[in-house]
């Protein structure tokens, strides 16, 4: 009796190993994926989409400036990243009387923003840098995945 009550004990003690260095290359690949599929979607509402090369520093006295987007580098590899900016986006669309819209959009599978990121999107709108930020994340409607976009002024600012 308490043999097999030790063979289960070790049975249940045995878990396969997570490879995670494979999955992490794995969802780096469907990030990347998901990213191209919100620009594709986005040049098709009319947008005139670029990457977007610059993020927000705050500085010791928590005032925010733009700066140039460090490249996320590996030493052991090639560069993982060209650009972490943030946001991911910048569009660009002509409105009635010909005035120009700039929004940036962040792409992000499950929709949420860190606290940094939301701080950032705080400082872009307060310094009229863009309009207005959108969040592109994914909803799966069956096996087809479908991306909504969110405004961050709606969904973190603006709570009711």
């Amino acid at each position: 009796m308490e043999e097999e009550i030790k063979k289960e004990a070790e049975l249940v003690k045995v878990k396969p190993k997570t490879d995670f260095k494979a999955q992490g290359k794995k969802n780096r690949q469907k990030g990347a994926l998901f990213e191209t599929k919100a620009r594709e979607d986005l040049q098709k509402m009319e947008w005139i989409v670029a990457k977007w090369m610059n993020t927000v520093d705050f500085i010791k006295d928590s005032k925010g400036q733009l700066v140039p987007a460090k490249k996320k580098f590996n030493p052991f590899q090639k560069a993982m990243m060209m650009s972490s900016g943030f946001p991911d986006f910048v569009c660009f669309r002509s409105t009635l009387h010909s005035d120009k819209e700039v929004i940036g959009v962040e792409v992000k599978s499950n929709g949420s923003l860190d606290q940094i990121e939301k701080g950032m999107c705080r400082w872009l709108l307060d310094s009229h840098i863009f309009s207005r930020i959108l969040i592109a994340r994914k909803k799966l409607e069956g096996k087809k995945t479908i991306i909504f976009y969110e405004d961050f002024a709606t969904k973190y600012i603006n709570k009711t």
